[in-house]
């Protein structure tokens, strides 16, 4: 039986770096050398999206990896002056997006979709349809990718999608009307196993047939203490953003695992209870690396090694 490989990628910030070492050791372990060579469809939100978006281009873990090391300060740089004036992300995001805008198109150019190599499917939120008519205006989910046919993105510059992805609430502004596209899949892995799924791209592809490898960028473990809560704007607004966010993850998890049994693996390290690590915690990126090289990968090995062969 033929298989349909997908790699799926969370969201997390800088944390990326864990899944860029990750997936770096995997293909360093024994028969695993070329794993990442014929996946058919790499999916990704948030900095998934652009480790999708450069694996797609052929660039390889370890590239990545030096990227975050090098180019993780620039991109989350902030100021006094900044703070001052966005009121501590009161009234502003914590970053402009130029630093990353400038990092992307270094890596992309005018590289479109079309172009890269492999299939993605890389999410994002688009705020304002722009609908002519009113009764159809409205936001919604948007899923970029560059499968051929009807409603290809294919067109669209990578950097720019990168951008889309990666515009996550507080941290950056919106790009182009688009937000990060962990609101709605901070774990695109259901995305990615309906997209098989669309008979306008796959005709033949069951479900039968997929095989679906999913990485998360590490989980700091967050509780909320007591068990009512009499809160209202102000008070939800910080921890509604985290919430959010592992919330999709697990339930996208626990959905593949119903339908895909044994052809799913997730692969989603937990810090220890007394580490957390923000998705803009550029001083911790030699902890990542420590933590990352040290997440034990035995499991995802040997499922790599029966199923996606």
């Amino acid at each position: 039986m033929s298989k349909y490989k997908i790699l799926s990628l969370d969201g997390g910030g800088i944390r990326g770096i864990i899944t860029a070492v990750i997936l770096q050791r995997l293909r360093e372990a024994p028969g695993l050398s070329n794993f990442l060579d014929d996946i058919n469809l790499i999916a990704g939100t948030s900095t998934g999206g652009l480790l999708a978006l450069s694996l797609a281009k052929g660039l390889s873990p370890d590239y990545m990896k030096d990227i975050y090391e090098k180019e993780g300060k620039f991109i989350f740089y902030d100021t006094i002056w900044d703070d001052i004036l966005d009121l501590g992300r009161i009234i502003g995001a914590g970053y402009k997006n130029e630093n990353l805008k400038k990092v992307l198109k270094e890596i992309f150019g005018d590289m479109t979709l079309s172009q890269l190599h492999k299939h993605v499917l890389i999410t994002a939120f688009d705020l304002d349809n722009q609908a002519e008519e009113l009764s159809k205006r409205t936001w919604k989910p948007k899923i970029f990718h560059n499968m051929e046919g009807e409603g290809s993105d294919g067109q669209e510059l990578v950097y720019n999608v990168g951008l889309y992805t990666s515009a996550a609430p507080t941290y950056f502004p919106t790009y182009e009307g688009y937000v990060d596209g962990g609101v709605f899949a901070n774990n695109p892995s259901m995305c990615a196993l309906a997209q098989s799924q669309d008979l306008r791209y796959f005709q033949t592809v069951t479900i039968n047939e997929v095989v679906l490898l999913s990485l998360g960028t590490g989980t700091s473990l967050t509780f909320i203490k007591g068990q009512k809560h009499d809160w209202g704007y102000f008070q939800w607004a910080k921890p509604i953003i985290g919430l959010m966010l592992d919330g999709v993850s697990g339930i996208a998890d626990y959905e593949c695992k119903q339908i895909l049994k044994e052809n799913y693996f997730r692969l989603a390290p937990v810090f220890p209870h007394t580490v957390n690590v923000p998705m803009d915690d550029v001083n911790k990126i030699a902890y990542m690396i420590d933590f990352a090289n040290k997440v034990d990968i035995t499991g995802a090995i040997n499922w790599l090694n029966r199923y996606w062969k």
